[in-house]
């Protein structure tokens, strides 16, 4: 069965891509134009963040700690200082302080003079690390309170910048250079014709079919993933059959540090050398030992290092006993310990870098994010292969940073989902919004391999979507296909709220529907109800432990503002409380629930429908479920567009719609 004959932003067509590339640098002027305008947005969308607020709003913001206290300091490379703060207040708030970023360490006293730039270089928890642009504390910093702010991001936009000029002007007759042109359209990609089928008994047909493809690739493999069909499992299959065909060593690259952090424990837990580059997002024992700095920590040699560090120290700390205002001979004395303690330095950086060049020459795996291929470890390797994963959400230049390392790269992820987050809507509609994955998947279908079976849907969830999206490719497994709740449970429900009169309204930039929320919680306090008088529920001790996990998901920021407050005026729901998740769609992407609700909001005369028409962000929402998906929702606003009749239409079919008249009370 086809699905809906409407365009998808996801179908495209390769004539589109290949007009324009009579030459290749016109390819990567217009991509370098599109980042400069993208840049921009960005950083006017930061001072009109930071300029002009109180340090309270920024902190609420999430782009600042304070106050904090400094817990220790120490010399650190190129002779600048790391020193370690910790926040002292509002410990549980929500920031966007992360390994990498550019940020400021400041006093209340003067924050526009009393301030001194550096980056992050560690965080985990109420702590971080942050590198300084000097070699010691201001004098200002032992006085009043102190805070550090994040700083506009240019550093990632310059590694982009820098990786779309060196690919511009790299000859064709290098391995890098003809792995470009593959990728822009410009040739096709080969294949070896040697290598016979990967058969893995623990992988289905098409899992084994993408290992496979991967294997035999030169230049290009592409993995498309839907939701739930083990990409991730695909992946590290892959990786350990190139290592075992190769000797070589690999890159292992993500858009965000949690992608990256799942792919590295994964790769571990097979028995492979894995170096993770940067800071991870979760913080687990397992993960910490996979990092540079842990494994620095347990080298031989960094007794020898800890000692050097220690003299350096003490001769900047006697250095600071003399004070500037002495004469002459006191300056020299003071100048002379400064010197000799950045010798020793010096010194220090030499070791160092010895034992990061051995522990990367010995990982069979190196991780990082999409901009961390470039971490200060790694900027110089080269590697036979890169694999990106989740190059559905990567943005396009940011893809060429760990690119431009190599002769082969592998494509993972799903275009049919959410796209990458992007500032401008200018840069967005001439073309930054769409992705190398989806470019490539047009351009060189030869290269795409399609995961067509799911472990996380009962078919009713999932066949719509694999209908719309995934030409009804996809097949559900014999272990979730007919899997309910209960015994004769419906797994999916659209409840049509036509009539009712939950219209929405508007809160600043974000349309609400507090009536369409009242009765989303009426309905799910009615399945709770139904499951707690299950067979067997009443008596069971463990029901709380064992209750499904349920997510309560909206596209609009102020409708999960209403949702939360709801539920925290929801007695029955309160002691299932960590079993119940309520937040964006985008925050669910990449992950699962039993019970999923979605409150589509819109409720209007005019069916407007606003970014529902984002039908990717919709593929995520509908498949997130296990279980049972229930969608709320206005149908003569959502007809609008053919995908929400089409939607309703499957719905009916499959006796799962209900008008929301039929639970008054």
């Amino acid at each position: 069965m086809s699905g809906p004959d409407y365009p998808l932003s996801a179908n495209l067509d390769a004539k589109n891509f290949t007009i324009d590339y009579l030459c290749f640098m016109d390819y990567f002027k217009k991509l370098l134009e599109l980042l400069k305008i993208e840049r921009e947005e960005d950083r006017q969308s930061y001072l009109k963040l930071t300029e002009s607020t109180s340090v309270a709003e920024r902190r609420a913001n999430g782009i600042a700690w304070y106050p904090i206290a400094i817990r220790g300091s120490e010399m650190s490379r190129g002779d600048y200082l790391t020193v370690e703060v910790e926040r002292t207040t509002h410990q549980d708030l929500s920031h966007q302080l992360r390994f990498g970023m550019p940020a400021v360490l400041f006093s209340n006293h003067e924050p526009k003079k009393d301030r001194v730039e550096g980056t992050i270089t560690h965080q985990s928890g109420n702590r971080l690390k942050i590198t300084l642009r000097t070699d010691e504390l201001p004098d200002w910093s032992r006085d009043g309170k102190l805070g550090i702010d994040l700083l506009f991001d240019d550093n990632s936009y310059d590694e982009m910048q820098n990786a779309l000029k060196s690919a511009s002007s790299l000859e064709e007759s290098t391995g890098e250079g003809r792995l470009m042109r593959i990728l822009i359209g410009d040739k096709e990609p080969t294949f070896k014709p040697e290598i016979p089928f990967y058969a893995a008994p623990k992988l289905n047909e098409s899992q084994q079919l993408a290992v496979s493809k991967i294997l035999t690739a030169n230049e290009l493999a592409i993995v498309h993933g839907p939701p739930g069909t083990g990409k991730t499992t695909t992946l590290v299959e892959a990786i350990k059959a190139l290592i075992k065909q190769d000797k070589k060593q690999i890159l292992v690259v993500a858009p965000s540090n949690t992608a990256v952090d799942l792919l590295s424990e994964k790769l571990s837990d097979q028995g492979l050398n894995v170096l993770r580059v940067g800071n991870p997002a979760r913080v687990s024992e397992r993960l910490m030992s996979l990092t540079l700095d842990s494994k620095m920590t347990g080298h031989a040699s960094m007794k020898e290092i800890k000692n050097l560090k220690k003299q350096a120290n003490e001769f900047k700390n006697m250095a600071h006993k003399y004070k500037r205002s002495f004469g002459k001979s006191e300056r020299d004395q003071r100048k002379a310990l400064f010197d000799e303690a950045h010798r020793i330095m010096k010194d220090v950086g030499k070791a160092e870098q010895y034992i990061i060049d051995d522990l990367v020459s010995k990982a069979q795996v190196i991780t990082a994010t999409l901009v961390g291929a470039n971490h200060y470890a790694v900027r110089n390797l080269k590697f036979d292969t890169v694999v990106i994963d989740e190059a559905g959400q990567a943005l396009e230049p940011a893809c060429w940073i760990p690119i431009l390392k190599s002769q082969k790269v592998v494509l993972a992820g799903d275009h049919c989902q959410l796209s990458p987050t992007i500032k401008s809507g200018e840069a967005a509609k001439k073309g930054l919004a769409t992705t190398l994955l989806e470019k490539c998947v047009s351009l060189h279908p030869e290269s795409v391999v399609l995961l067509e079976e799911q472990y996380r849907m009962n078919e009713s969830i999932m066949e719509y979507s694999s209908r719309v999206f995934y030409e009804n490719k996809l097949k559900a497994s014999a272990s979730v296909a007919h899997h309910l709740l209960f015994e004769h449970d419906a797994p999916l429900l659209f409840i049509d709220t036509a009539g009712c009169g939950f219209d929405e309204k508007l809160e600043g930039t974000s349309s609400t529907n507090p009536e369409e929320a009242s009765f989303l919680f009426k309905h799910l306090h009615m399945l709770v109800g139904e499951l707690e008088n299950q067979p067997g529920n009443k008596a069971d001790n463990n029901l709380i432990a064992n209750f499904p996990t349920i997510a309560v998901i909206s596209p609009y920021k102020q409708q999960i503002h209403i949702l939360k407050d709801q539920l925290l005026h929801a007695p029955l729901l309160q002691k299932y409380g960590n079993k119940i998740s309520v937040n964006t769609i985008d925050s669910f992407q990449g992950q699962e629930r039993d019970i999923v609700y979605i409150s589509m909001v819109r409720s209007n005369p005019e069916g407007e429908i606003g970014f529902l028409s984002d039908i990717r962000r919709m593929n995520v929402a509908m498949t997130r479920a296990r279980k049972k998906l229930v969608v709320i929702g206005d149908s003569a606003t959502l007809s609008a567009l053919p995908f929400y009749t089409g939607f309703i239409s499957y719905a009916e079919n499959l006796d799962a719609y209900k008008s929301a008249w039929e639970f008054a009370d």
